[in-house]
């Protein structure tokens, strides 16, 4: 399985990009960047975003790749996937003809570029060749993270979350973590009252799991606290603990 990162960023700076993950060039989990790292070939290739939350980090970069497609007169058609919560504030809050254009019309009902697809938690979707399984998890707004499955390879993608229970019970046992570490972890109050996680948190939610695998990816750091994160990561004493780099590709 091929995972190229487009963006890993817990904040906006030059040279750091909001969240989005691209599995064997046609799977993106979260859209938070697409057109600023993806040329024309590249976004051609898409055809499934799956949703983790609605928060603008998160989906920003969807309405443009949209426009692309309409514009280009492509026949290409993107499903976005999520939780009905999820995908109803997309419908209603941002590609809602007022906002952008709502592409689930255009160009026309029956040649739509885009297509609202509901996962329901704890059930798996077939998406091309990947097994998707949403969990809920515990953030500031209705999110779920996704297990992520190919041939064997099995990823655990945890979305913006703190603290939460389902997501590691549903794991199993996976190859790869992709886990969001937000704040240091003398921030652990506002980490909590958002939704996130420091890098103690983490591991209190690694012991969740039946053992851990073989690499952990690390994304959505403040930039303001990079180098603090890193260190505090580095303390955990977890070789398997990779940090995630934009325009990065790993084979899993």
């Amino acid at each position: 399985m091929k995972l190229t990162v487009l963006g890993c960023s817990g904040a906006e700076f030059p040279g750091h990009n909001p969240p989005a993950f691209l599995l064997d060039d046609y799977l993106l989990l979260d859209g938070g960047t697409i057109g600023s790292m993806l040329g024309e070939e590249q976004q051609q290739l898409i055809r499934h975003v799956c949703v983790t939350h609605s928060h603008l980090d998160h989906i920003r970069g969807i309405p443009a790749l949209a426009d692309n497609i309409v514009v280009g007169g492509r026949q290409q058609k993107i499903d976005i996937i999520g939780l009905p919560e999820v995908l109803a504030v997309l419908r209603s809050h941002l590609m809602n003809g007022q906002v952008w254009p709502d592409f689930s019309v255009i160009p026309a009902p029956d040649s739509a570029a885009v297509r609202y697809r509901e996962i329901l938690p704890e059930t798996v979707m077939q998406v091309g060749d990947f097994s998707l399984t949403a969990c809920r998890v515990t953030h500031s707004v209705p999110a779920a993270g996704f297990i992520i499955e190919k041939e064997g390879t099995r990823i655990l993608y945890t979305g913006d979350t703190g603290p939460t229970e389902r997501l590691w019970a549903c794991a199993g046992d996976v190859t790869a973590v992709i886990a969001e570490v937000s704040f240091p972890d003398a921030m652990e109050d506002m980490a909590l009252l958002t939704g996130h996680l420091t890098s103690r948190l983490l591991r209190a939610e690694l012991a969740k799991l039946n053992r851990l695998p073989d690499r952990i990816f690390i994304t959505h750091l403040k930039p303001q606290y990079g180098s603090l994160i890193t260190a505090e990561l580095s303390a955990l004493g977890l070789a398997q603990i990779e940090l995630l780099r934009e325009g990065m590709t790993y084979e899993i």
